[in-house]
């Protein structure tokens, strides 16, 4: 140490000056005392470790860790390289490493059981022991392999996220028999029926929703509840398949219940599913949040004593004073929307002990890796197959300062007799934001394309302006449609053939997908036009490349895995639902099938190590995938 000294600019510091043969560096402490300055005299020798960034007088240390040595002792290096901490306010990293260190001295001299092996040595895919990946993370020693420790790729971290995975596993597992055990109402619908509606249907079902129509007409048809996720991208046709499994419901008597997380979405669907099931003597009932008074306690009355065959709504389908007489079916349509207590609630209403049979759909494809992990307890069908007609939307990026380009391109297509969305998004999540936006870019529009007839709608209208506006869009009565995100979902035109979305980077991947999806849904080419702020940054570069690379939702998915991680994705970032500790979902994709195969092994094998595995990885937390 060659000097300490105060000093007084902007902030009293204290500065350090710290030289060896190598150099000199600068210690600046903001927060010190009397005693520390006194310590830190002319002469005592320090080991020191922080971030040298440089500073006035060359490079600084702020605030460092270090050490004060003995001048009389040899000074050795430590035979383990030094643990960094997740750490918060108040809490130091000496004082972290400091508490670790007891509990690996407690762990193994008072409390063995704390890291006991419930894995056989068999279970294990050529990985160490618990007791040997958990000591040699905590002190690596000096010779460790960092890169592949900062890959999260060393034995010792696959050895933990591979346990983790299992006890994940191994949950849902107990989940699915617990909900296994209860009694459902065998549902089929007399071959006639079903027939009448097929051919009602303006179209065939493809090959692939033949396939999805058989696997969930097999599950309806046991005494125990149905439990299934239905994938499929957008435009995939899963109303289709919806409906299908509903006339099996209907047809055998019994009453189903379809839920949506908009009113435009469920609107969508109640058009849909009434030109398709009431010509059989389906009566129709409409709740959601808005519906007051007597029109409410009329289909309240009509769902209770059985005359409404199908409930479709909100939230509002799962309320305290929603009663059924005899719900067998519930659907619930873009499912990471609703949190789990909403989907229990709605299961609750079977009547009698009976168990409702359950449906979960989702037009925002699940990576493979991720629904093993968060929906192992379901069973999974895939549309992957487009219905005819369909065409690949084209995705161009373009600067927001060739913005009157695209406005004469969007005068161009209009006039030509095609239709067009323009999307506004903002980055706070306020509907008063959004439509403040959605208004002021669709009076820039009027003023700038005075012969086209340009509609807006916003979260913040009531439902019945929203139905006139979107109805008039698909009536051809309006040219442009100036919109929020809202019209993410439930929105099918198919005139409708190209679309702006400004200030794309502040979206995710899944949600551009779902909004580029509005378009393409009839014969006509379709384009999509990504209006950036720029300068982009790296990654919203790659972002915005994925989507011009492919349409894709499954390889988009994918790649919104890898950069917001599965919290975001699966929609359970709020509720702490699904917080792995150690594995990743994409990294460790590989343990997977091993994971499945040793879940499979300690439950049949060794059935005492279960619980303890569950509790020491996700303790009392609520499951994702109950439902």
């Amino acid at each position: 140490m060659l000097g300490a000294d105060v000093v007084f600019g902007r902030r009293r510091s204290l500065l350090c000056k710290l030289g060896d043969r190598s150099g000199f560096v600068t210690l600046r402490f903001f927060h010190f005392s009397a005693a520390q300055q006194r310590a830190l005299e002319r002469g005592v020798r320090l080991r020191c470790y922080g971030e040298a960034r440089p500073g006035p007088a060359g490079l600084e240390l702020v605030h460092p860790e270090y050490r004060v040595l003995d001048p009389a002792a040899a000074v050795a290096l430590e035979a383990t390289l030094t643990p960094i901490y997740p750490a918060g306010e108040g809490v130091t990293q000496p004082r972290l490493r400091q508490l670790v260190g007891q509990a690996l001295a407690l762990s193994e001299r008072q409390h063995p059981d704390l890291l006991h092996d419930w894995l056989p040595a068999g279970l294990l895919p050529n990985l160490p022991s618990l007791g040997d990946a958990v000591r040699y993370l905590h002190t690596p020693p000096a010779d460790a392999p960092l890169e592949l420790l900062a890959r999260g790729e060393h034995p010792a971290q696959r050895r933990l996220a591979f346990e983790e995975l299992i006890a994940h596993h191994l949950s849902l597992r107990q989940l699915r028999a617990r909900v296994q055990r209860r009694r459902a109402p065998p549902l089929q619908a007399p071959a006639a029926f079903t027939e009448r509606f097929l051919a009602a249907l303006p179209f065939t079902l493809t090959r692939a929703q033949q396939r999805v129509c058989r696997e969930i007409t097999a599950d309806l048809a046991r005494s125990h509840p149905m439990l299934r996720l239905l994938q499929g991208d957008v435009g995939s046709g899963k109303t289709a398949v919806a409906a299908y499994a509903l006339v099996q419901a209907l047809g055998s008597g019994h009453q189903a219940a379809l839920m949506a997380p908009t009113e435009i979405l469920a609107e969508q669907h109640r058009a849909t599913l009434s030109a398709w099931l009431e010509p059989l003597g389906v009566r129709i009932a409409w709740l959601t949040g808005k519906l007051k008074g007597r029109a409410r306690a009329a289909q309240l009355a009509a769902l209770a004593d059985g005359e409404a065959g199908l409930a479709i709504g909100t939230h509002a389908l799962f309320q305290d004073d929603v009663h059924y007489r005899d719900l067998a079916l519930t659907l619930i349509d873009e499912q990471h929307r609703f949190g789990v207590h909403q989907r229990l609630a709605l299961r609750d209403k079977g009547r009698g002990g009976v168990t409702p049979h359950q449906l979960i759909m989702t037009a925002t494809p699940i990576p493979r890796s991720l629904a093993m992990i968060g929906y192992a307890d379901l069973d999974h069908s895939v549309i992957d197959e487009l219905p005819p007609g369909r065409t690949p939307v084209n995705t161009l990026t373009v600067a927001d300062q060739r913005r009157p380009e695209v406005i004469a391109r969007i005068h161009h297509a209009c006039r030509a007799g095609q239709q067009a969305y323009w999307v506004c998004t903002l980055i706070e999540e306020s509907e008063q934001l959004q439509a403040q936006a959605a208004e002021t870019t669709a009076a820039e529009l009027r003023l700038a394309l005075p012969d086209l007839r340009i509609g807006l709608i916003h979260g913040r209208l009531k439902p019945a302006e929203k139905n006139a506006v979107v109805d008039a869009f698909k009536a051809g009565e309006l040219d442009l449609l100036v919109a929020t995100t809202v019209i993410e979902v439930g929105v099918d035109v198919p005139a409708a053939s190209l679309m702006v979305i400004e200030n794309p980077e502040r979206l995710g991947l899944a949600q551009l997908h779902q909004l580029r999806g509005r378009v393409g849904r009839g014969g006509i080419a379709s384009h999509c036009v990504l209006l950036y702020s720029a300068p982009l940054s790296r990654q919203a570069r790659e972002r915005l490349g994925i989507l011009r690379e492919t349409n894709d939702g499954f390889r988009i998915a994918e790649r919104d895995l890898e950069l917001r991680g599965p919290g975001e994705v699966l929609g359970t970032r709020q509720t702490g639902e699904l917080q792995l500790r150690i594995a990743d979902p994409l990294r460790d994709a590989g343990l997977l099938p091993a994971v499945k195969r040793a879940a499979e092994a300690l439950a049949t094998d060794q059935p005492r190590a279960v619980a303890p595995l569950i509790r020491r990885w996700l303790g009392r937390a609520a499951r994702y995938g109950e439902v």
